[in-house]
């Protein structure tokens, strides 16, 4: 499969890219390499990743439209798995235009990138956080989320109901 990753420098999008190259998947990361975590780590992560030949990397922020527009029209992917977002509870209260952006403004432009490219197949990441101060545990994918405690949990709440609708 011709795969994209979203947020492929961080943790989870680089042990998911590894585990999609050993079953000799092509994928190409994007990510905006953000000083949120330590970017040190990241460029350690795609020094890995870029020494296998099936794996491309950009420099992109997926709330850059035009951007995410023209590389959903420069490749034709089989996949989206969508990890890129901004991540933090408390620095959602220091910084909230940065979630907007990202993790509102950036979702909906996967989203477009995913349906004008007909693709066939989007995953992407939510939070425990969307879950509040439910003090029920487990969670489950039953209990009610309409009381998020913070703008992030808020902005993955909208993303499954951008993704829904």
């Amino acid at each position: 499969m011709n795969v994209l990753i979203t947020g492929a420098a961080g943790f989870i999008g680089a042990t998911l890219a590894q585990r999609l190259l050993a079953r000799e998947d092509t994928l190409v990361g994007i990510d905006n390499l953000s000083d949120y975590y330590d970017v040190r780590l990241k460029d350690a992560r795609l020094a890995r990743l870029k020494a296998n030949s099936r794996f491309s990397f950009t420099l992109l922020d997926v709330a850059a439209r035009d951007k995410t527009a023209d590389l959903f029209a420069s490749h034709k992917f089989d996949a989206v798995v969508h990890l890129a977002a901004q991540t933090g509870v408390r620095y959602s209260m220091e910084n909230p235009y940065a979630y907007g952006d990202a993790n509102l403004t950036g979702f909906l432009n996967v989203l477009e990138g995913c349906r004008r490219s007909k693709i066939g197949h989007l995953v992407f990441a939510s939070s425990s956080s969307v879950y509040g101060s439910n003090a029920k545990l487990p969670f489950s994918e039953d209990d009610n989320v309409d009381h998020p405690i913070s703008l992030y949990a808020a902005t993955k709440k909208a993303n499954e109901l951008m993704a829904h609708s």
